[in-house]
């Protein structure tokens, strides 16, 4: 009966440590994938230094609402030029933007 135990005891064991070490090789996949997406994210910062893609987004994006202000017709046109366009050209539109901004934004947006 003491040898059964012993056994039992020793698969607890086992099992527990398999549960472990398991976790800990976990923790390190994420440790390194982090590491590897700030490295990203600076590489990217540099490589985007003198661009004006961020400023062209950006302006892009705020056209509209300086349009409202100063003429809302024309605006008001130009959200439905843009809502006729066929939905493949609004959806590049979408990713084109989403990808000069960046698209961890979107993930942020998400879990709002």
């Amino acid at each position: 009966m003491i040898q059964l135990l012993g056994v039992v005891g020793n698969l607890a064991q086992t099992f527990i440590e398999g549960k472990v070490e398991k976790e800990k090789a976990k923790s390190e996949i994420m440790k390194t994938a982090a590491q590897h997406d700030s490295k990203w994210e600076l590489i990217m910062a540099e490589s985007t230094k003198g661009s004006w893609k961020d400023e062209i987004i950006t302006i892009v994006v705020l056209a509209p609402c300086v349009m409202a202000w100063i003429d809302p017709d024309l605006a008001k046109r130009g959200f439905d030029v843009i809502a006729d366009l066929p939905d493949w050209y609004q959806n590049i539109l979408y990713v084109t933007i989403l990808a000069g901004l960046g698209l961890k934004g979107l993930d942020k947006f998400r879990k709002k």
